[in-house]
C-alpha cells in the first residue's frame, strides 16, 4: 500500500525506470519529444554516410538519443551520489526534454559543499568523453560503430563544456553562486548574481548562433538558430525561476505576523454590537476579533454589516451575528515569521487570520494576500 501512491505519481511523470544505488530514474515523457527531434534531424545524415542502410539509419540515430539519455545519466548519478557523500538525501532522478536534473530533499548546504556537487556532473561527462577517446583509439571501431562512438565522444564532451558555463540553470552557475556566497555570506545573493548570468548566457547563445555567420559572410542555419533559440529560453526560464525563489526566500526574514498583521482588539462572542460601535469610535479602523469564553479567536466583525444594524437593534443584536467565522485554529502568535509561520499558514483554511501575543491576548489580524504580497514582492490592496 505504501508504494501505490509514488507508483501513480512516477507513472503521471513518465516511465519508472528502476533505481541505480537507491534512487528512483524516471524517463519523463517530454524526452520522447527529443528523441523524436535526434530521429528526424540525425536519421538522414546517417542514411547519406551509408547507402543502402536503409530504414537502419533511423534506427542508429534512435541509439545515439538512447546513449545521449546514458549520458545524461551519468551526469545525473555523480551529482546524486556526490551529494550522498554530505549526506543530501536524494528523491529521483529524472531524464527529460532538457537532458535531465536530479531532486534533493531539505539539506543543509555550504558554497564548497554545493560547488562540488554540481561540478560532479559535468566531471563525469568529461570522464566518459576521454574513456570513449581512448576506447576508439585502442579498438579502431569500424562503420556504425565508430559512428556512434564518436558521437557519444563529442556529445559527452560538449555536454561537459556546455554545463560549466558560469550561470544558472547550469552546473556552472554554482561556481558563481559559491564565490558571491562565501563573499556576502547570503546563498540567495549567489544564486540571484547566478540566474542574471545564465540570462546573460542565454541572450549570448542565440547572439552568437545569429552573428558569427553574419560576420563570416555566410546566413545563420535555420535548424542552428532553432535549436538555440530553444536552449536559450530554457536557459532564461531556468535563470529567471532561480532569481525568483532567491529573492523570495530573501523577502522571508521580513515576513513576519507581527509586522504584516493589521491593528486589532479581542472581544467576547455575544458582545452586542453598540458595544463594538463604542469601541470603534474611540479606535477607528481597529478590526474586532470575537473570542470563545475559553479566548481563542472565533470571527471578525465585519464593519459593512455592524454599519447596516439600526440603532434601536444595536444594544440586542450580538456581534456575532454580523461577523464572518474564522476557520478553526486560524490564529498565529505574533512572533511567527519566515519560513516557519508560511508552513503553518499553508496548513490552514481560510484567508484571514487572528494573531494573538504571548498571553493569547488578540493583538491584529492578518490577512493571506498580505503575507503573499510580502513573499512576491508586489503591492496588495488594503483590508478592512
Amino acid at each position: 500500500m505504501s508504494d501505490a501512491r509514488p507508483g501513480r505519481t512516477a507513472r503521471r511523470d513518465g516511465i519508472p525506470l528502476g533505481r541505480i544505488a537507491g534512487i528512483p530514474v524516471v524517463l519523463a515523457w517530454s524526452w520522447f519529444i527529443i528523441a523524436a527531434f535526434v530521429v528526424v534531424v540525425f536519421g538522414p545524415q546517417v542514411a547519406g554516410l551509408y547507402r543502402g542502410i536503409g530504414i537502419g539509419a533511423y534506427v542508429v540515430a534512435l541509439a545515439y538519443a538512447v546513449l545521449l539519455a546514458a549520458s545524461v545519466l551519468v551526469h545525473e548519478l555523480a551529482h546524486a551520489l556526490t551529494a550522498r557523500v554530505f549526506g543530501w538525501p536524494t528523491t529521483r532522478i529524472v531524464l527529460n526534454l532538457w537532458g535531465g536534473h536530479t531532486q534533493f530533499e531539505n539539506f543543509a548546504a555550504s558554497p564548497g559543499r554545493s560547488l562540488v556537487v554540481a561540478l560532479a556532473g559535468p566531471a563525469a561527462n568529461l570522464v566518459l568523453a576521454l574513456g570513449g577517446w581512448v576506447a576508439i583509439i585502442i579498438l579502431e571501431p569500424a562503420g556504425v560503430v565508430n559512428l556512434l562512438s564518436n558521437i557519444l565522444v563529442w556529445a559527452n564532451f560538449l555536454v561537459a563544456a556546455f554545463n560549466v558555463l558560469p550561470g544558472l540553470p547550469l552546473d556552472g552557475g554554482r561556481i558563481v553562486e559559491s564565490a558571491v556566497w562565501r563573499v556576502t555570506g547570503s546563498q540567495e545573493k549567489g544564486t540571484v548574481a547566478a540566474g542574471w548570468s545564465g540570462r546573460i548566457i542565454a541572450v549570448g547563445l542565440v547572439a552568437a548562433v545569429v552573428i558569427f555567420p553574419l560576420l563570416a559572410g555566410g546566413q545563420p542555419s535555420t535548424s542552428m538558430v532553432i535549436v538555440a533559440v530553444l536552449m536559450a529560453g530554457f536557459l532564461w526560464l531556468g535563470a529567471s525561476s532561480a532569481i525568483a525563489n532567491a529573492q523570495m526566500r530573501l523577502r522571508l526574514p521580513a515576513v513576519s505576523a507581527g509586522r504584516l498583521k493589521q491593528p486589532a482588539v479581542g472581544m467576547r462572542a455575544g458582545t452586542s454590537v453598540a458595544q463594538v460601535r463604542r469601541l470603534l469610535a474611540d479606535r477607528p479602523g481597529i478590526s474586532v476579533v470575537l473570542t470563545s469564553p475559553e479566548g481563542l479567536p472565533e470571527a471578525v466583525v465585519d464593519h459593512d454589516a455592524l454599519s447596516a444594524v439600526p440603532e434601536p437593534q444595536a444594544e440586542s443584536t450580538p456581534a456575532n451575528a454580523v461577523a464572518r467565522a474564522l476557520a478553526p485554529g486560524a490564529y498565529v502568535p505574533e512572533f511567527a515569521e519566515g519560513q516557519e509561520l508560511i508552513q503553518y499558514l499553508a496548513r490552514l483554511a481560510g484567508s484571514e487570520y487572528a494573531v494573538t501575543d504571548r498571553h493569547g491576548t488578540v493583538t491584529g489580524l492578518l490577512h493571506q494576500s498580505v503575507v503573499i504580497a510580502a513573499i512576491t514582492g508586489r503591492s496588495h490592496p488594503s483590508s478592512n
